[in-house]
């Protein structure tokens, strides 16, 4: 071969993959969800043909970060700085129009297969030691189709490093009913205390729920043009439900489990396609946790961490 001439590549085999990596389909009596290479993202889940969450095109990266899951932090860190034993670190900015590090360091990573059976994945990706997070640990993403037909997902962080490493853990799905206009939804959330942000989002104070931020009797998603993080969150049964209901009775209900204190609520309405979207994010720590210790853990060297939420659906006839 000269060095002008081009070596002959193989023929490609199967068509392009999707901009969100390998799309594994899990499937259970009526329930379908498709979870993604990238992110471990919840692309989709469906019940009956009833598309529960948002979702987008094969060509696409998930707007609004939908589906994606967030280690080793979530929400944003407030000009990529936090301190650790006297020394500041400086973790990118993401988050450019806000100067804001945003959404953990797993967000564009491709997650490993660790096991697939029809209505179940797990996926796992490794954080490597970097500037502003010098610790390696691994994020481990459970998802599962229950005998119920709910969705149940387990969210792990394993420490490998030689250090206690801080971590908040999160969730970013956004919740629809079908077809039904979103704006027309009605959006419970049983939280008493509401995280009070500047203009950059990050987290000043906290305050009793008031107003837009006052879901406990149910507002109208039409009503409400929200961006914040409630606690004070209500558990029965060891699990807090946010409940996404339309008229004719049918709802969808996203869980979360005792280890996750906070919900985060974003009404979007630049989601592609839709004049609103719900994103309802179980976190066990709100925004600059990593700088205002609020909700945020620190996991020992050689232990692991597991958070568990879930999206459950009832349709108008009260059935499952």
């Amino acid at each position: 071969m000269t060095a002008s001439s081009t070596p002959d590549l193989p023929a490609p085999t199967s068509p392009p993959s999707c901009a969100t990596g390998h799309q594994y389909e899990l499937r259970r009596g009526d329930a379908v969800a498709v979870v993604t290479e990238l992110a471990a993202g919840l692309r989709s889940f469906s019940r009956a043909g009833v598309l529960l969450t948002e979702t987008y095109g094969d060509d696409e990266i998930p707007p609004g970060g939908a589906g994606i899951t967030l280690a080793p932090w979530a929400n944003r860190v407030e000009d990529g700085q936090w301190v650790l034993d006297g020394s500041k670190q400086q973790l990118d900015i993401t988050e450019v129009a806000r100067n804001n590090a945003s959404h953990g360091l797993l967000r564009n990573t491709g997650y490993t297969l660790l096991g697939q059976s029809e209505h179940s994945v797990s996926l796992e990706a490794t954080i490597f030691p970097q500037h502003g997070y010098p610790f390696r640990a691994r994020h481990r993403v459970d998802y599962e189709l229950a005998e119920d037909l709910g969705l149940r997902v387990r969210q792990t962080l394993a420490n490998d490093s030689a250090a206690p490493a801080p971590f908040v853990l999160g969730a970013h799905p956004y919740l629809r009913l079908g077809e039904a206009p979103v704006e027309e939804l009605v959006l419970t959330v049983a939280a008493g205390t509401r995280l009070v942000t500047d203009e950059r989002l990050i987290p000043r104070s906290s305050a009793p729920v008031e107003g837009d931020a006052d879901f406990r009797a149910g507002g109208r998603v039409a009503d409400r043009a929200i961006d914040v993080a409630l606690t004070d969150l209500r558990f029965e049964a060891g699990k807090a439900r946010h409940v996404l209901a339309a008229a004719d009775g049918s709802q969808v209900v996203l869980w979360q489990d005792e280890s996750c204190r906070y919900v985060h609520i974003y009404v979007s309405t630049v989601y592609p396609g839709r004049t609103r979207a719900v994103a309802v994010e179980p976190m066990t720590g709100p925004a600059n946790a990593f700088n205002s210790g609020d909700g945020l853990r620190w996991l020992p060297p050689g232990e692991s961490f597991s958070m568990e939420w879930g999206i459950d659906y009832l349709p108008a006839t009260g059935g499952r």
